[in-house]
């Protein structure tokens, strides 16, 4: 098996950092950053907010009930989406293989990186090093032979860390690695996990391939190879995006279809901003809705456009006025890679 040497970069929380670095006098507080409003959520929070178990995704309320001195800060993407984009140049000083997967992390392929003497532990540093050199932010670096396991690596010595897994030590440090580690297993397939019994990739490893497809389907595969620390995909330089989306909580549940309506025609307007001038292909809309009892409520149809009545023909699809919903979003999803006709970028 082709050992790739991969490292994933991930910013200590990036929104809150930024904020804290230019206003100093935030430093030592505990300091969020999202919507302030009762229906709020938190993007991120920095080290100190979260000693009081304060999380991002959090609603502003719990956080606030957690944490009473919380500092909660407005979103600045333009602010976060220029730094990235900085930080972004850092990365192709050392690969042109650069994969981006959000504002804040990335997948780097070194493996034909001479450099250091070729050594990813010494390339991860020095990035780190330099992103802190030029924009006085902290990152944590993973480093492994493949994209799942530097991901891992990544998040076990933050803040400004680096972990390192050698492809002689993958299969000790997977074996004891809990199940909900794998890409995808959210809550619904870790209790399934944990029902039968499985709850590190060494309990996975005694099952075959066929009796994990079995019993879990086609992500029965994910969690075979995973389990053993296998992970063939590649780093993607100019990995498209495959949908956009917008969606805003409501400080009061809505029940007015009118008002609704006109929220959807702001939300709409926000999707056009956030599109830019993305050439991709669509390939269809979707609107989707939180009633105030949590359930989700969607729906989606084929498109080639982005179109403001297929939107509010969709909502009509799924609105029921008896019933007051708490978020409304909207989305488009693209075509793939195929029908990309220049290089996009997350950043």
């Amino acid at each position: 098996m082709l050992n790739r040497k991969i490292i994933h970069i991930d910013m200590d929380c990036f929104y809150a950092a930024i904020e804290i670095r230019d206003n100093p006098s935030l430093v030592d507080k505990p300091v969020a950053v999202g919507g302030d409003l009762a229906r709020s959520v938190l993007c991120t929070c920095n080290y100190v907010a979260r000693k009081f178990g304060v999380h991002s995704g959090m609603p502003t309320q719990k956080a606030k009930q957690l944490c009473q001195n919380l500092i909660i800060l407005p979103v600045c993407f333009d602010k976060y989406k220029a730094v990235s984009k900085s930080i972004q140049a850092v990365f192709y000083e050392f690969t042109p293989l650069v994969e981006p997967l959000a504002l804040d992390e990335a997948y780097l392929d070194v493996s034909q990186n001479k450099d250091y003497n070729n050594s990813a532990t010494l390339m991860a540093q020095a990035i780190v090093q330099r992103i802190w050199q030029k924009e006085q932010l902290t990152a944590s670096a993973g480093v492994a032979p493949n994209k799942f396991l530097a991901k891992i690596a990544s998040g076990l010595n933050k803040p400004n860390g680096l972990y390192v897994i050698p492809p002689n030590q993958v299969e000790d440090f997977i074996k004891d690695l809990p199940v909900e580690k794998i890409f995808g297993v959210g809550r619904v397939m870790l209790e399934k996990l944990h029902h039968r019994g499985l709850k590190k990739c060494s309990d996975l490893q005694k099952l075959s391939l066929l009796q994990l497809i079995q019993e879990f389907g086609k992500f029965g595969q994910t969690l075979y190879y995973q389990s053993r620390g296998i992970d063939k995909r590649v780093v993607e330089p100019n990995r498209p995006r495959k949908s956009i989306s917008v969606e805003t909580t409501f400080e009061q549940d809505r029940s007015d279809f009118d008002a609704i309506h006109q929220d959807l025609c702001d939300l709409h307007a926000r999707l056009v901003q956030s599109r830019g001038d993305r050439p991709y292909k669509i390939k269809s809309q979707f609107v989707k809705i939180k009633l105030n009892n949590f359930k989700v409520k969607s729906a989606e149809i084929g498109s080639h456009a982005d179109d403001l009545d297929v939107f509010i023909s969709l909502l009509k699809r799924v609105f029921v006025h008896s019933q007051p919903i708490r978020l409304l979003g909207i989305g488009l999803r693209f075509h793939a890679v195929d029908s990309v006709v220049e290089q996009g970028s997350l950043f």
